[in-house]
């Protein structure tokens, strides 16, 4: 009985790669570096199933040329790199892998927010260089963090998730999002305004999805409502925070600091944040450990499995596939 072709755009863990020699075919060894769109092109041709990444841009020209795929399996929570749409009207199926990166992504954000607001990283390079004179009552003071008021945009699963580390912290909650969520025990969550959120708010995380309704959500008008000694987190999506507005932000002291691990044109940095020292960059690490990326892969398998074998993606975001 012949195997299902699988395309798979990067290199994923060994333990996902095991697993797939019993059940599918793969049309290429993958690689560690991203397909350029004409790869993209072949090799979805061919493919039974594919599983892509945020990077691999899946338009619905690209879709067009498709002729036996059922499934696109994304590696990722978010599938704005895919017109999920246009593959619904050719029968395919998007998945995406929700809940699974929650704790990862959550416990990246309170290492963006603790590293930008007590200095971590420049404290540690200048270790490092062997400069530095010793302690000092005045060197390298940064914010307080405890007691502080959290604010976080969009109280999905991450965004709990953040929401509840902020306990040992004693730091008040507040959110702003489509619907009131109830307090955990031993917590207050309240529910603010956007313009409201950005006023009180002394460090302000974002956990939306990037949706054209979210593109710049954050931009000089809310940046400049924030407080000078406030901080921006974000370990949603690069293009939810205006790049530009954020570093003239910066640069002029209208906010403290800034913790990056997504940006606006991803892979690229813009030069002007690479030169300030109150902003933490990371290389989109939200997902990064080795038991998430593993548990994403397999979660990617489970649903192109379902789907090949006729039965609904446990992870389906595009509704109904029909052919149009």
């Amino acid at each position: 009985m012949n195997r299902p072709t699988l395309y798979i755009t990067r290199l994923l863990p060994q333990s996902v790669l095991e697993a797939i020699p019993q059940q599918y075919r793969l049309l290429s060894t993958p690689s560690d570096t991203p397909p350029t769109a004409s790869e993209l092109q072949k090799e979805l041709l061919e493919a039974d199933a594919a599983i892509c990444t945020l990077s691999d841009r899946i338009d619905a020209s690209l879709l067009a040329h498709t002729t036996r795929l059922k499934v696109i399996a994304n590696y990722a929570v978010g599938y704005n790199n895919i017109d999920v749409t246009a593959a619904a009207q050719r029968g395919i199926v998007v998945s995406n892998t929700p809940d699974v990166l929650t704790d990862a992504t959550a416990d990246l954000a309170w290492a963006l927010l603790l590293a930008v607001s007590r200095r971590i990283v420049e404290g540690e390079t200048w270790v490092r260089t062997g400069t530095w004179p010793g302690w000092s009552p005045t060197r390298m003071l940064g914010a307080q963090v405890s007691g502080k008021t959290l604010g976080i945009v969009g109280m999905g699963r991450i965004g709990q998730a953040v929401a509840r580390r902020a306990v040992g912290f004693d730091m008040p909650v507040i959110y702003a999002g489509r619907h009131s969520i109830t307090s955990p025990p031993g917590a207050a969550w309240a529910r603010r305004s956007l313009s409201e959120l950005l006023m009180e708010s002394d460090f302000l995380s974002l956990h939306v999805p990037l949706t054209e309704a979210t593109r710049h959500l954050i931009g000089p008008r809310e940046l400049a409502t924030m407080k000078p000694t406030s901080f921006l987190i974000n370990t949603a999506r690069g293009p939810v925070v205006d790049e530009a507005a954020l570093l003239s932000a910066l640069q002029t002291g209208t906010i403290a600091g800034a913790g990056l691990d997504v940006y606006e044109q991803e892979p690229i940095v813009s030069a002007g944040l690479l030169a300030l020292p109150n902003v933490v960059l990371l290389p989109h690490l939200g997902s990064a450990t080795l038991e998430t990326r593993v548990r994403m892969g397999l979660i990617c398998l489970k649903n192109i499995a379902a789907v090949l074998e006729g039965r609904r993606a446990p992870n389906q975001v595009n509704g109904s596939a029909m052919k149009g």
